[in-house]
């Protein structure tokens, strides 16, 4: 299956509840404010969150009047313009080699299973792989974490259970050097904002990361759960208090209508999304494409 097909799949629910609402709106045929009103309400309920939606619309406002557009219909194409230019504005990630790339998020969102599959993917792309079992904090994590290293034959790094991070990282990191490995996967304990502990365990394990390896390419991705929906945000700002986050992994787009959260993520943060999981298999995991995005939403 094509790349554009498997996000096209994925995206069904987000893309069906979207399409539907917005094309009812637009049936009716008259551009006024009744019909911004109603706009904004949809893309509200679509998860895009209260004040993007807003703002949103707003600009949608202003262009139509630029362009004196009168067709409702045309409406929808200039929508996709303003959706696609959040995209366009957002950095784009090439990842380069030997890159550490910290995985952060917290627990529940598919952070583990993540894991397995980036490793799948990098591995796919001929790049050799390590595991670092950071999560020394949850119960069963680095256990957890075997599994997809045995099931995706990556070799991993890990320590007892109550093991100290840093040291994990730092043993992670002598063995990438010694062996030349291309990505250093480095998991993290599920936190949440209420335990600064741990999330002051992410500031020294970029210490460690720095001082250790620093002719490495450094990339700290945050795992979201799609089915959450605006709760990603909040998400967002609790770990960018105590880390720079270079990107997102976005999981579970396919079992959600909530995947507008998205655009909200794009508009408000303008933090590019790295991997979008598309399914179930070892192998959905994929490549966003912004453009591909936007095609298959509208």
């Amino acid at each position: 299956m094509g790349l554009f097909k498997k996000i096209a799949g994925a995206l069904k629910k987000t893309k069906d509840a979207f399409n539907r609402k917005i094309d009812s709106i637009l049936s009716h045929g008259e551009v006024d404010d009744e019909l911004f009103d109603d706009l904004t309400d949809v893309l509200i309920s679509c998860d895009i969150g209260v004040k993007s939606s807003m703002e949103i619309v707003e600009e949608l406002r202003d262009e139509c009047h630029k362009r004196k557009i009168r067709k409702a219909d045309e409406v929808k194409d200039v929508l996709k313009e303003i959706i696609d230019s959040y995209f366009s504005d957002a950095p784009q990630i090439n990842i380069e080699y030997p890159s550490i790339i910290t995985i952060i998020g917290v627990n529940g969102v598919g952070k583990t299973t993540t894991i397995g599959k980036m490793a799948n993917y990098f591995k796919s792309q001929k790049k050799s792989v390590t595991l670092v079992a950071g999560d020394t904090f949850r119960a069963a994590a680095s256990s957890q974490l075997g599994e997809w290293a045995d099931r995706t034959k990556t070799r991993i790094i890990k320590h007892a259970e109550g093991a100290d991070a840093g040291a994990v990282v730092f043993d992670g990191i002598a063995s990438a050097k010694a062996n030349n490995t291309d990505v250093l996967l480095v998991d993290t304990a599920g936190r949440l904002h209420t335990k600064t502990n741990l999330m002051a365990e992410l500031k020294k394990i970029e210490k460690i990361i720095d001082k250790e390896y620093p002719n490495a390419y450094k990339y700290n991705f945050i795992v979201l759960d799609a089915t959450t929906g605006q709760n990603a945000l909040s998400q967002i700002n609790a770990f960018a208090e105590y880390v720079k986050i270079d990107g997102i992994v976005l999981t579970k787009l396919d079992g959600t209508a909530k995947g507008g959260v998205i655009i909200a993520i794009e508009k408000e943060y303008k933090l590019p999304v790295v991997f979008v999981g598309t399914g179930e298999k070892v192998e959905d995991l994929d490549i966003f494409n912004s453009k591909d995005f936007v095609d298959s939403l509208f």
